[in-house]
């Protein structure tokens, strides 16, 4: 949620570091955009409601500086509104902010019986008044710092100006911070890839930590206010990863990506057998239980890893939406594993589930994209899925790469357990290995799933279908179409339609089902021929070898099939249901990389 862009350094260069930055960002918010530029006097402002593409068009007669910070919006207190955007001012102190201030009406009360007067309806007016008063009180800005810190209470991370000071400040509680590394320029903001134009060096800005910069320093402190030494990260992707690179949109762009990233991910283990794989991956013989937890699609994530975990290993496996799980009874033990999955490592109900799981003592596991994210630091083990920069808000590698992931856990432990024999677990360690260069008959189903989407486009309510993993895969279908192309659609276990959901279906209405599983086919085909009785037009997504069982087509009106091994049939799926989102939002005519309401990464609850 928003994104955060700071710079400070040479003459006459803020002014583009800050817009490359944010354009880079946007993706974690596109409701508002705006800039502070400071010279040695006063304080310019420049926002503007909508994308970063109309606060551009209001840039032409700035004067550039030397320091700056920028703010792309997610709105969360207050529309979105141009007042409403950052950066927000009081007097001596200009502020950006990402997160959520939760105490700040109690605090809005009292500014204004001291006399403060307000203009916008957000939170982080009253921070930066909060700020500005502290301030004047304590006369030494990293003493501010920290009171107002001891003060707000929520998720943040702020990029601070002081009126009176040509140093950049910084400080964060659990909404993420970096600080970029220059020669004679440094930066901050919330997420590597909007300095990349500039430097790949970087520190990882920790909870309850202060930053002052300026162009040839780097100084950070402690909650003690003690100057602290921080380790230098180098970032190992480039700036082109995160460019489309010729695709019309990120989204399909990523897609095809999927190859690639699947080859990344094996090749940080050792694959040359089933023994060698065991070592290189944490110990998780131990348990006998398992909760995933996550949001969106890492949640849904979880579901096919459910299944594919339950049938290779035999144990129970609870998977848990992290909102819930953080406020709800869990009946963990030292046998249960919780696996947490966040793409971002910042999510931020994710996160406050993993710090109540290690506040029990019990052990936790993330699977994560980002390195060096909060999750990633505070969980007990890590597995980085190496999907690269995601810059499409709808997620499709990293939920492929989440899926992948969890069937190498599901592997590993099926064999540890002696569930699955050698033999069996070296033939399905030698089908994951063809994943990258099996997908690739999937991604060359783009054409046929163009055809899907073309009629599809148009429909006001489209139906998943489908029972078991294949379910699971219906609930990440629906999401993906209706985060992009704003059709109404829902999920619906085949089985349960009779129970009232075949009341909506008549004639030519959009069913999509969704068959793989071999042991229940011909009792979901069953539900398809009901569905197809009271008019529904179906698209079947299905297997070759599933299909050709069949000798008639009279249960669906087009179909695609996919050619894998079982291991990874539910990675092809959803790659099937990737493309042909993506296409419908693409005949729509719709931001598909930035659909409204939405952000990249959710670090506020």
């Amino acid at each position: 949620m928003c994104g955060i862009i700071g710079y400070v350094g040479k003459e006459k260069k803020s002014l583009h570091v800050l817009m490359s930055g944010l354009k880079n960002l946007e993706y974690r918010g596109y409701d508002s955009a705006g800039i502070a530029l400071k010279d040695k006097e006063n304080i310019t402002i420049i926002k503007a409601q909508g994308k970063i593409a109309k606060l551009e068009n209001k840039l032409k007669n700035v004067k550039n500086t030397h320091l700056g910070i920028g703010h792309t919006r997610w709105a969360t207190h207050g529309e979105a509104t141009e007042i409403n955007a950052h950066p927000h001012e009081m007097e001596n102190i200009t502020i950006v902010h990402n997160g959520i201030i939760e105490n700040y009406e109690k605090i809005k009360r009292q500014l204004i019986k001291e006399g403060y007067k307000f203009k916008s309806e957000t939170d982080t007016e009253v921070a930066c008044a909060l700020f500005n008063k502290i301030y004047k009180e304590e006369q030494d800005k990293l003493k501010t710092l920290k009171k107002v810190n001891t003060i707000l209470r929520g998720s943040y991370a702020f990029g601070i100006l002081f009126k009176d000071d040509d140093r950049l400040y910084a400080m964060r509680k659990d909404s993420p911070l970096i600080i970029g590394l220059g020669k004679d320029e440094n930066y901050i903001a919330s997420d590597v890839p909007a300095i990349l134009e500039f430097t790949n060096k970087y520190i990882l800005l920790d909870k309850n930590e202060y930053a002052v910069l300026d162009k040839e320093n780097i100084c950070i402190y402690n909650d003690n206010l003690e100057k602290i030494d921080k380790k230098i990260n180098t970032y190992e992707g480039s700036k082109e990863v995160a460019m489309k690179n010729g695709y019309d949109h990120f989204m399909i762009k990523e897609i095809n990506e999927e190859t690639t990233v699947f080859d990344n991910l094996l090749n940080q283990f050792d694959m040359s057998s089933i023994e060698a794989l065991t070592k290189s991956m944490p110990k998780l013989k131990k348990y006998e239980k398992i909760d995933i937890v996550g949001c969106g699609s890492a949640y849904h994530a979880g579901l096919v890893g459910k299944s594919i975990i339950e049938e290779y290993v035999n144990i129970p496996v609870n998977v848990k939406i992290a909102s819930e799980y953080r406020y709800n009874k869990n009946f963990n033990d030292k046998k249960t594993l919780t696996i947490l999955i966040s793409q971002s490592g910042e999510t931020a109900d994710t996160l406050a589930a993993l710090r109540k799981t290690k506040e029990k003592g019990f052990d936790t596991l993330a699977i994560i994209n980002t390195v060096g994210s909060s999750i990633a630091r505070e969980a007990d083990n890590v597995l980085y899925i190496k999907a690269g920069p995601e810059i499409s808000v709808a997620t499709t590698k990293a939920y492929s790469a989440q899926i992948l992931m969890l069937i190498l856990i599901a592997l590993v432990m099926g064999y540890s357990s002696n569930n699955i024999s050698k033999t069996k677990s070296e033939s399905i360690l030698k089908d994951i290995k063809m994943l990258s260069e099996s997908i690739k008959r999937t991604l060359n189903k783009e054409n046929e799933c163009k055809k899907i989407a073309k009629k599809l486009y148009k429909a006001n309510d489209i139906f998943y279908i489908g029972r078991s993993i294949d379910y699971s895969l219906c609930m990440e279908g629906s999401l993906k179409l209706k985060e992009i192309s704003y059709i109404h659609s829902e999920s619906y276990a085949a089985g349960e339609l009779k129970h009232g959901t075949i009341s909506l279906i008549e004639k030519n209405t959009p069913v999509v089902a969704i068959v793989t599983d071999e042991t229940i086919e011909e009792k979901t085909i069953s539900n398809i021929k009901e569905v197809k009785a009271r008019g529904a037009n179906v698209t079947l997504i299905t297997t070759d070898k599933i299909l050709k069982k069949y000798k008639t087509s009279d249960f669906y009106d087009q179909c695609i099939t996919i050619n894998s091994k079982e291991i990874t049939t539910s990675i092809h799926i959803a790659t099937i249901l990737q493309l042909t989102a993506y296409h419908v939002a693409n005949f729509k005519g719709l931001d598909i990389d930035k659909p409204r309401n939405l952000a990249k990464s959710v670090t506020v609850e």
